[in-house]
């Protein structure tokens, strides 16, 4: 009886084969299971080591060593000949169903895959009962490093990740991810038993979970790995000590949509221009006789006080200034001291529950929890001040504030003495890249031998480290500094809310002696465009964020808008420069020229930009090198 039973198995075994091996050679692909010999046969390998008795996932095992062992299985490891295979796999099952098996495999790991070397016959019936995971002696094969194989790059981060936790079964199509993951983790805090590290718990109770629910939505539509979707996961709501089905259930269709965006980052579009708002005055007008128009609720979230952050500062005039202009239609709050991480969710949550309709979140850090809480309620309008993103549930919006850093570096470029000038900097992002490269290449404009050396405060509203940061370029002979601190308050920082300088340096006392110039922002244009947008309900036809099949808007404005602007002393910069600073804003403006136009090289001589070419706006927004004259990397708070 047992005898047939296993026969039974096997012969449905052999029907799952002969359908996954048709399935693959319908699509031109081969239908036999990979052979870690013939994928080896190219690959320099540097060491073999020993890992002992593993206990390994199912998952991870595709293949077997040899070509000739591999044509007995289909793709699926389930049997594809009948010969000797059928007693012999038949047998297996039914020792698997009375007793389990037991005797470990024989494997070798490669890219964090594993290949049969002793044991496929179990291998398959234990994936053929969909079992989880089997004991092997793992023999890991290391691959000489290959800095333009991706594949091989993630590896050795994997082998850093896996030294440390002994999960097997995550893997990243992005570098850098195994990275993110580990320092997510380093802060996890499990509710694992005794007989459980953190990591295990981790692996069973928390990823496997997510790999289920995520799997039972996605549908092997979206080109990301799981690894990919929970580290998207965890940055929005970070690695919870217990992750409850039911309400990730109800969470992932909505996430999925903002996979779907990351996956399709062509489908969104770049304001780069200012949006007029129309009105259907019709639609008005009798509205207006039936119902009277309900005033739309406005907060903003701002991460410090009004006082003491000029950011803040600059955002709150944006507030009132809506106030001022939109008067009667518009309802506005603001929340200070918001905190600086994830706890920001419950405070943009209380002001989704005090009724706002839109709520601006006004620092980058806020991106995740405002992504989290506008998962969570897709009806009200979130917008996040970040650099651009593909997102499906918020806008972001931002200026183009590269092209004031590249007016402000002319100025410093043409009034340094000794040639250094000095750059405060947040962290090396894309956008305090370009705006570092922009002022660098404004002072080589008018100066062929000015030199930038930047000093990073790694936190981008502190002032005591802004100022930290500024005392070491004074010492390192910076006479000129971009973002130094103002010692003194100045009238552009109650009329613009601008803490920090443009600043020429006494050398003998070590301090500022004269404020030079700096980029300033206009809020308020941007915030009444917007919703002025909204109150004529032309937004949802302009941009439509929340809509499947429009492309979704994010808002870039420059110079030409006002967004972004420029403050210059009238006293202390020569007339002849001031001179030169208006014609190039003009041409920025107008577009007769580009601050990014080539050919522009990086620090190490290679061409970035060719000859009359500029900058694409994509380009810009993922810089991630230096411009020749700039100094970024000695000195950090």
């Amino acid at each position: 009886m047992e005898n047939r039973a296993g026969i039974e198995y096997f012969k449905d075994a052999h029907k799952l084969a002969l359908k996954e091996y048709n399935k693959c050679v319908s699509k031109g692909e081969i239908g036999y299971l990979p052979s870690l010999e013939g994928i080896l046969k190219d690959t320099e390998i540097i060491s073999q080591v020993d890992l002992g008795l593993i206990e390994i996932p199912m998952k991870k095992i595709i293949g077997t060593y040899t070509h000739l062992r591999s044509l007995s299985f289909a793709k699926n490891f389930m049997p594809l000949i009948e010969t000797e295979f059928k007693d012999k796999w038949s047998a297996l099952c039914i020792a698997h169903i009375n007793e389990g098996i037991r005797d470990p495999i024989k494997v070798y790991e490669y890219l964090n895959w594993f290949y049969v070397i002793e044991g496929n016959k179990r291998v398959s019936v234990l994936k053929y009962f969909d079992a989880y995971s089997i004991s092997a002696k793992v023999i890991r094969l290391i691959p000489k490093m290959d800095e333009n194989n991706k594949d091989i790059k993630i590896y050795y981060e994997f082998l850093k990740f896996n030294k440390i936790t002994k999960i097997y079964s995550i893997w990243f199509s992005k570098e850098g991810s195994f990275n993110e993951l580990l320092n997510l983790l380093s802060r996890f805090d499990s509710k694992s038993p005794n007989f459980f590290d953190k990591y295990k718990y981790f692996e069973i109770y928390i990823y496997n979970t997510f790999s289920k629910i995520y799997k039972k939505f996605e549908n092997n539509k979206l080109p990301l790995t799981t690894g990919d979707a929970f580290l998207e996961y965890a940055k929005i709501y970070g690695i919870p000590k217990e992750l409850n089905e039911e309400k990730l259930s109800k969470r992932m269709p909505e996430f999925i949509k903002e996979l779907e965006a990351i996956c399709n980052s062509d489908d969104y579009k770049l304001s780069t221009t200012l949006i007029e708002p129309t009105q259907n005055k019709m639609i008005s007008t009798l509205t207006s006789l039936v119902i009277p128009r309900k005033k739309l609720k406005v907060a903003f979230a701002y991460a410090r006080t009004i006082e003491n952050s000029g950011w803040t500062y600059a955002h709150e005039l944006g507030r009132l200034h809506i106030e001022k202009v939109l008067k009667d239609q518009v309802i506005t709050s603001y929340v200070e001291n918001v905190p600086e991480n994830l706890e920001a969710y419950k405070v943009f949550k209380n002001l989704v529950k005090d009724g706002n309709d839109i709520i601006f979140t006004t620092s980058p850090i806020y991106l995740n929890p405002t992504l989290k809480c506008a998962l969570e309620f897709p009806n009200v309008k979130f917008f996040n001040c970040s650099e651009a993103h593909p997102y499906h549930h918020i806008s972001n919006y931002y200026g183009r504030t590269y092209e004031a850093r590249f007016l402000t570096g002319i100025i410093a470029g043409s009034m340094t003495k000794n040639n250094i000038l000095g750059y405060v900097a947040t962290s090396p992002t894309p956008e305090v890249i370009s705006s570092i490269n922009a002022f660098a290449l404004g002072a080589k404009m008018v100066n062929p031998y000015a030199l930038v050396k930047v000093a990073w405060t790694n936190e981008w509203n502190s002032r005591m480290k802004f100022t930290d940061a500024g005392n070491y370029l004074i010492k390192q002979g910076c006479d000129i500094i971009c973002n130094r601190t103002l010692d003194v308050p100045h009238p552009v920082s109650t009329e613009f809310g601008v803490y920090s300088m443009l600043c020429s340096i006494d050398q003998n006392k070590g301090i500022p002696d004269k404020y030079l110039a700096t980029p300033i922002w206009n809020w308020g244009i941007f915030y009444e465009k917007i919703i002025k947008n909204i109150l004529n309900d032309t937004f949802k036809t302009i941009i439509d964020m929340f809509s499947t099949d429009t492309k979704l808007i994010n808002f870039w404005w420059g110079i030409d808008t006002g967004v972004v602007d420029l403050f210059y002393s009238k006293e202390e910069v020569p007339v002849e420069t001031q001179k030169l600073v208006n014609l190039m804003k003009k041409m920025i403006i107008n577009n007769a020229y580009h601050p990014f136009t080539g050919p522009l090289y990086d620090k190490y001589g290679n061409l970035k930009i060719e000859e009359d070419e500029t900058a694409s706006y994509e380009q810009i927004l993922s810089m991630d090198w230096f411009v020749e004259n700039v100094d970024a990397e000695e000195y950090k708070i």
